[in-house]
């Protein structure tokens, strides 16, 4: 399969988890890979529940904890590790995670415990 279609299949499993776990998936995910790398960036993430909550500091606070917290946790998932793990045949080791709600934007770089031969020719 080629990166490009990696890269596909990758942001569509990204998108089918955000849906299961958060009610709902980005509108845009862009997947590369770099190394041992997959770097996911996702546009238009937030719940109108969402929306509403970043209205005060607080909310800002909550919802970016409760996301980037959330998201960490629901690849303990043995079956969810399974299927990132087996897309890209590498064991996953550790994910990061942020969010700026002011751009509703997320970026999540998952890392493996080995290079995934599908470096990105269109870097960053």
């Amino acid at each position: 399969m080629s990166t490009s279609k990696k890269a596909h299949a990758f942001s569509n499993l990204v998108r089918e988890v955000r849906k299961k776990y958060i009610g709902k998936g980005p509108e845009q995910i862009t997947t590369r890979f770099f190394g041992s790398w997959a770097v996911c960036e996702l546009k238009g993430n937030l719940t109108s529940v969402e929306k509403f909550a970043i209205r005060s500091d607080e909310g800002k606070r909550l919802v970016r904890d409760l996301r980037t917290t959330f998201i960490k946790e629901i690849y303990h998932d043995p079956g969810l590790r399974l299927a990132v793990e087996e897309m890209v045949g590498a064991k996953l080791v550790t994910l990061f995670c942020d969010f700026d709600l002011e751009l509703d934007t997320a970026m999540t770089v998952y890392v493996f415990d080995s290079p995934l031969g599908l470096d990105d020719s269109n870097s960053f």
